[in-house]
């Protein structure tokens, strides 16, 4: 598959300066690469003074040694946010970068968003005609520009962000650095997951709870959608002010996006694809020798398949560890080839062999029909391609990119039809109904507007615009 996902966002409250945030941040962002490889970048507050670094690429090619010790230059950092990033809107400048630190009237404001507003345009319109400067074309400075305002009328942010999360519809999971506080915010429904934890005596909060654990952190819990989350020297409490509507976790993020060691919203990552895999088997059974899954998102839905089928698993691809995930190429000629030269076939494995292919979804087909005609190469006698999600008929507006409906090859062509493009055997999707059932013991429920077209937010009103055809006008 080649889609593009969400971004990752971290943050810490370093009470008693216990830990070095910039590090503590640094590995936790590490743990989210997965959610974006197009640029990163870190934001510390020593006292009153607030550094920040951000840059195009992954993680460890930002941030270098030399850049590293120059955001702790001057000390261990009282608190500092993080962020991973894909583009959307059209973000692929530099000035996208997040975090961003703006100065306003009560001093600066330091964000790093995950997600996508539905009423952009219709915000920045209304803003520019109050007089509103905009440097960028991201909905992060548009949150700030919303919460500033708001928090000149307030006596503190977490009430300027009440007001302002009236104002602002959509997807987001925010990480906010004020003078005096760190806030994580989620937006009504929930779209996008966000976590709270603990490590000694800070706090901190992630995009997923992998990042909690992967710097040694205790997770807590969930943040509930709707919730404010505000940690300062002295405390952490809530304001639910926008709490209890019913929520639309993105699906996705148990299909694909998520690292498979994360819990989000009461339910295991890896259990969902284990079901998720064990669904399948049931629902498209076929007589095969092995089953294999493409790396690294379907890899545990195919152990299900094994498991559920009686057919041994095996390693039937061999992934390049050096190459990202392949949404980051801006053309599907480069997606193609960096499918390339990421995936190898084991060829003792799978020469002579009837295959079950498993892989979490098929877009476009051409990457997966690449793959095929490569399996066959090395000598796959038979290949039965089982996808762990429906097909793609729709568009998503809430942060995964999946892509505008004349480029969803399930829009254009038919199962059988499909199946005969992308060269396979035989070909399988999960169903919906099974979908819904692979996360074990969430306490949330789910978007799934791009399998059936239901989006639990209004997309079409006239002052929204497909963010496929979105442009800043300069």
């Amino acid at each position: 598959m080649s889609i593009y996902e969400e971004c990752g966002v971290f943050g810490i409250f370093n009470r008693n300066r216990e830990h070095d945030a910039v590090q503590e941040t640094y590995l936790a962002l590490y743990a989210l690469q997965h959610r974006g490889q197009v640029s990163c970048g870190i934001a510390v507050r020593n006292s009153k003074q607030v550094d920040c670094i951000t840059g195009e690429g992954t993680v460890p090619n930002v941030f270098n040694r030399e850049k590293l010790n120059a955001l702790t230059e001057n000390g261990r950092g009282d608190v500092a946010i993080g962020h991973v990033r894909y583009s959307t809107h059209g973000e692929e400048d530099e000035i996208n970068n997040q975090p961003m630190v703006m100065s306003y009237a009560r001093g600066s404001i330091s964000i790093a968003n995950n997600g996508c507003l539905v009423n952009t345009a219709q915000l920045r319109e209304r803003l520019q005609s109050e007089g509103a400067v905009f440097q960028t074309n991201s909905n992060a400075e548009l949150i700030v520009h919303c919460i500033a305002r708001h928090r000149l009328q307030t006596e503190n942010i977490e009430k300027a962000i009440v007001e302002a999360m009236k104002e602002i519809e959509g997807a987001y999971s925010f990480v906010i650095m004020s003078p005096k506080k760190l806030v994580a915010v989620r937006d009504p429904n929930g779209f996008r997951p966000l976590c709270l934890g603990k490590l000694g005596e800070a706090y901190v909060v992630a995009s997923e709870s992998c990042a909690i654990q992967s710097i040694g952190g205790q997770f807590i819990r969930d943040i509930e959608p709707g919730e404010i989350v505000v940690i300062n020297m002295n405390d952490v409490y809530s304001n639910k002010t926008h709490c209890g509507k019913k929520s639309s976790l993105c699906i996705f993020e148990h299909v694909y996006t998520a690292r498979p060691d994360s819990v989000i919203d009461g339910a295991s990552v890896h259990r969902s694809r284990l079901n998720a895999g064990k669904f399948l088997a049931q629902e498209h059974p076929v007589e095969a020798d092995v089953v294999i899954g493409a790396p690294d998102s379907g890899l545990d839905a195919a152990i299900g398949y094994a498991n559920e089928s009686g057919i041994p698993y095996g390693i039937g691809l061999i992934k390049n560890r050096y190459i990202g995930r392949t949404f980051i190429q801006t053309t599907q000629s480069q997606r193609e080839r960096s499918v390339q030269i990421k995936l190898n076939p084991l060829g003792n494995e799978i020469e002579g062999k009837r295959i079950v292919l498993v892989d979490d979804s098929i877009v476009r087909g051409t990457t997966c029909a690449k793959l095929i005609k490569r399996l066959r190469a090395a000598g796959a006698k038979e290949i039965h391609m089982r996808i762990s999600s429906p097909p793609f008929v729709n568009p998503c507006y809430f942060g995964t990119d999946i892509s505008s409906k004349d480029k969803l090859i399930a829009c254009k062509l038919d199962i059988e039809g499909i199946r005969e493009y992308i060269g396979a055997d035989s070909l399988g999707f999960l169903s919906l109904e099974s979908l819904h059932k692979v996360a074990e013991n969430s306490n949330v429920t789910f978007c799934d507007a791009c399998f059936t077209g239901k989006y639990p937010i209004d997309v079409s009103g006239p002052n929204y615009v497909d963010k496929f055809d979105y442009k800043i006008k300069k």
